[in-house]
């Protein structure tokens, strides 16, 4: 098939993806007419929905571009990317994900600021205020960086400009994210996961045949750098290369409380849905990892001396496979960004419309309005994030996970504190946001290149947490915190215990 018969395939394939999608929002849109609907689903959402959801929503084009990058450029040593993010979202299931689903019913909080909020008796709105200047910055320079995935991803499998690419991904993006909210968001994330999922099974397997089997693929990559087949990559035992290991492992730990996946266990339809889910999130997450990263290594044998290593996917995609299938993955490629993307835009859209307008300025705006400025407002950020997508394109890999870090560094901290210990105070919670977040992005910006590039998660999160602690110390938790928290463990249970007082798990053994 001559090259423009394999660009009609491909085109087709995507056309249809395309179609979907936007039927799914169409579906979802009876859901997304009031506040709750639209940015958590009316909280009606069973495991498999949000294990899926919350996976391909933590892992975007990162994973497709700039993980099966990074398994190109530096070998084994990225698997020590795979063991943070599978601890990460081990301990987030296990450990979060249950009693901050007991804690937001309680409050009947929507959003992560509205649970602080409350959580810390915020009258004053500080939190809410701080927290959505937090979102709104990182957002901007994550959907950036994922429309910035789809002009490489475009680019890569049709030819099209990369700007063409940025802006045909982000139509699809604004128009199904607006008209469903967060049902189609979380819908499509399923659709879309499962794609991935099956896409990172098959092509590294694909890839190694090629290669001449597991030996003759571990013979050519250490042909061309022996430092490939190492652990610790090219610095070996040495405090760089620990440093790098360290850095990699860090990933993970925004699983623990990145506020676009505390949304997940706020939107199940009970507790009872986070113990089947957890299980179901931890071997997919091991799949996704496992497979980008031997993908990468994989397309360091039979496609060495690329100019951009983040484009091994799609080049190993058009080069293995025919056309249709080709297409297909330009489809999982696209599908894991718009995953991220139509997340992170309801998230930013929630932090204006729950958390600033209707709770501050204007609670007696009926439902349908609040939800239409949510509608509107989530193409406006989207645009914000398009204009700097378009001038320039980035190594998606580091980009990614500076606004992965600066959302984590600034909630994370906080949210385990508030969900662990009586004693956190409204004051801990905002001075542990703000430095948290703060230290995420000066360390990036000032520090990192002169300390071993340590990943700057890990400084955010150290402050994040000492400064919680420290000036919660000298100040008074809310009344009621402590017997609160009582209450919640005593419900809620062990961590993979069933708890009490879950009606599905009633409903089981009735």
């Amino acid at each position: 098939m001559g090259n423009a018969g394999a660009n009609t395939a491909i085109i087709a394939v995507l056309i249809g993806y395309f179609f979907i999608l936007i039927g799914i929002g169409w579906w979802g849109s009876r859901e997304s007419r009031s506040v709750k609907g639209f940015y958590v689903a009316g909280k009606k959402l069973p495991s498999w929905v949000i294990a899926f959801s919350s996976n391909t929503t933590g892992e975007s084009g990162w994973l497709l571009l700039g993980l099966t990058g990074m398994g190109y450029l530096v070998g084994f040593h990225a698997l020590w990317v795979v063991l943070g993010e599978v601890i990460g979202v081990a301990l987030a299931w296990s450990l979060v994900a249950r009693p901050y689903k007991e804690y937001t019913d309680r409050y009947d909080a929507i959003t992560v600021p509205d649970y602080l909020s409350d959580r810390f008796a915020d009258r004053a709105h500080i939190i809410r205020f701080v927290s959505a200047v937090i979102i709104f910055s990182m957002v901007w320079a994550y959907t950036s960086a994922q429309l910035t995935a789809s002009g490489k991803a475009f680019s890569s499998f049709l030819g099209t400009s990369y700007e063409g690419g940025v802006l045909i991904g982000a139509a699809v993006i604004f128009l199904y994210t607006s008209i469903g909210g967060f049902k189609a968001v979380a819908y499509s994330d399923v659709l879309q996961g499962v794609l991935m999922f099956l896409c990172l099974l098959v092509l590294p397997i694909v890839g190694i045949w090629h290669a001449g089997g597991w030996g003759e693929l571990m013979a050519a990559v250490g042909a061309a750098d022996p430092a490939l087949l190492k652990p610790m990559g090219e610095h070996g035992l040495t405090l760089t290369g620990l440093m790098s290991a360290v850095s990699f492992v860090g990933i993970g730990l925004a699983f623990l409380g990145a506020p676009q996946l505390l949304t997940r266990f706020m939107s199940a339809r009970s507790r009872g849905e986070i113990l089947g889910g957890g299980v179901m999130a931890v071997v997919c997450m091991i799949v996704f990892d496992i497979g980008a990263v031997l993908t990468g290594i994989a397309g360091r044998a039979l496609f060495p001396g690329l100019a951009d290593h983040e484009t091994i996917l799609p080049v190993m995609s058009t080069e293995l496979f025919p056309a249709i299938v080709a297409g297909v993955i330009l489809v999982v490629v696209l599908a894991a960004i718009m995953s991220t993307v139509d997340s992170l835009l309801i998230l930013a859209s929630s932090a204006v419309v729950r958390d600033v307008v209707q709770k501050v300025y204007r609670p007696d705006y009926p439902d349908r309005k609040l939800s239409l400025i949510g509608r509107v407002l989530t193409i406006v950020i989207g645009l914000g994030g398009l204009a700097v997508a378009l001038p320039e394109s980035r190594m998606l890999f580091w980009f990614i996970l500076f606004a992965w870090s600066g959302l984590a560094s600034a909630f994370t901290p906080v949210v385990l504190c508030s969900l662990f210990w009586k004693g956190t105070t409204r004051a801990g919670a905002i001075a542990g946001m703000i430095s948290g977040f703060l230290t995420a992005v000066i360390w990036t910006l000032a520090i990192k290149q002169h300390f071993y590039d340590l990943y700057e998660m890990i400084p955010g999160f150290a402050v994040g947490f000492a400064v919680t602690i420290g000036v919660s110390l000298f100040t008074e938790p809310p009344e009621e915190a402590g017997a609160v928290m009582d209450d919640v463990k005593r419900v809620v249970g062990g961590p993979f215990s069933a708890g009490q007082g879950d009606p599905d798990l009633e409903a089981d053994h009735g």
